[in-house]
């Protein structure tokens, strides 16, 4: 049965504090809020048969409620030697691995049972990072992230806002997004100088997928390189008749620009023109 909000009584151990400073070449804010982390983790919703993926657990913040929660299998990753070595001593049964969680093996981590993935990512690397994981990663349940507050807007928009752009395009024909809550600074020590956002991931149900993720991110980083540009002049090189024809089909105008278009239809559009990435 999951765990969720009945845990508010649910005090986390006292003592275990790791002393280890922040290092600010890999983005270190520490998250210090119990409340906080209580409510990031009560949104995975937690159950026995689960495999729990915290990715840069930091200093044990949410681990302890990860582990109070009782996963089938508690991984993390941490780039951070001593806070890695640490992390045992604060979360019981976790198996920690230091490494860059941005040299992960996605395709590899899709046969975990029931997978979830959860972290505060540190601002530098959550966007490259969601990049790679969304589309990669063949199965899992959902992912719950901290991100910086911008990030998240992005992530969450809808196409004719002003925060559409290609990360949301791209995540778009893999996963839904759902933004969950805002986070002040005053809940990290150092404090960071910008708000966070707590974001929800859901895979989409199985359907096309694009053929070419190479060739789609590159049609979606040079549609939105000029975001003001009309389509027609941004694929001025490729356009035809046909071209035309298939913005009709689907309700688009030719003078309409790339923050207007869906995800999927930047699929069917990269798909259409056949265009492939350099891999």
């Amino acid at each position: 049965m999951a765990r969720r909000e009945s845990r508010r009584g649910l005090q986390a151990p006292a003592g275990s504090e790791v002393a280890a400073p922040p290092k600010r070449s890999l983005g270190q804010n520490f998250l210090v809020d119990q409340n906080i982390s209580r409510k990031i983790v009560a949104a995975l919703c937690i159950e026995a048969q689960d495999t729990i993926l915290e990715i840069g657990p930091g200093r044990g913040a949410l681990s302890t409620w990860i582990a109070m929660a009782g996963p089938g299998r508690f991984l993390a990753v941490e780039k951070d030697m001593a806070l890695a070595m640490a992390l045992p001593g604060r979360a019981a049964g976790v198996a920690v691995a230091v490494m860059d969680a941005l040299r992960l093996d996605w395709t590899r981590l899709g046969r975990l049972p029931r997978l979830k993935l959860v972290g505060n990512l540190p601002y530098n690397v959550a966007s490259p990072l969601v990049w790679d994981m969304c589309a990669k990663i063949p199965v899992f349940e959902y992912a719950v992230f901290m991100v910086q507050h911008e990030v998240a807007r992005r992530m969450a928009a809808r196409p004719g806002t002003g925060e559409y752009g290609a990360l949301t395009a791209w995540m778009g024909n893999f996963v839904t997004v759902d933004y969950l809550f805002k986070v002040p600074p005053t809940v990290f020590r150092p404090r960071p100088k910008v708000d966070s956002a707590v974001v929800r991931l859901v895979p989409l149900s199985p359907g096309p997928r694009p053929e070419s993720l190479s060739g789609l991110a590159t049609f979606l980083k040079r549609c939105f390189s000029n975001r003001r540009k009309q389509m027609r002049h941004t694929l001025k090189a490729l356009w035809t008749d046909d071209v035309a024809q298939l913005f009709e089909m689907h309700g688009y105008l030719p003078s309409c620009r790339a923050e207007e278009l869906s995800p999927e239809f930047f699929r069917i559009l990269a798909k259409t023109l056949k265009i492939h990435g350099a891999s």
